[in-house]
């Protein structure tokens, strides 16, 4: 099952390569915010973003992130699983 996980943006890597360093449950990876470029106000620190395999797909607020972890982290294995992959993911 592939799942898309909220991540909060701790750090932005850059402009040109469009990258943000991301922490998904205290696991903390780059994911390319390209996508997310031409967003109303664009993407920064403390914004919460939708994550499937490297990509944010969608910028979310704080109260969407929450209720969607505790619905996930509900999932269990498929949850548990998603977040073993993004350990070990290394977008650079």
């Amino acid at each position: 099952m592939c799942l898309a996980i909220p991540g909060q943006v701790v750090e932005m890597m850059g402009d040109e390569a469009h990258l943000a360093k991301v922490d998904v449950g205290g696991v903390k990876r780059n994911v390319n915010v390209g996508l997310l470029a031409m967003e109303p106000g664009g993407i920064g620190v403390g914004d919460w973003v939708l994550i499937h395999v490297g990509f944010a797909l969608s910028k979310v607020d704080e109260a969407e992130a929450a209720a969607t972890l505790a619905l996930l982290e509900g999932m269990g294995e498929a949850f548990d699983d998603e977040l073993e992959q993004l350990k070990a993911s290394d977008i650079t």
